[in-house]
């Protein structure tokens, strides 16, 4: 259950770097939603691996 909590975690972070990026145009903002949705991916391919290999032992 940790890596949920880091999922959760980094969807906290990009809803706030989203809302700025889209709504106030904050460009930074933007680079930093980018960043945390390529770790998000990384870490849902990682937690995929995980599940398919508890899933052959």
């Amino acid at each position: 259950m940790n890596r949920f909590n880091e999922i959760k975690a980094l969807v906290d972070d990009l809803e706030v770097d989203m809302e700025k990026f889209y709504s106030k145009g904050n460009k930074t903002a933007g680079t930093r939603a980018r960043k945390t949705l390529q770790e998000l991916k990384k870490l849902s391919q990682d937690i995929r691996v995980d599940i398919q290999n508890s899933k052959k032992h």
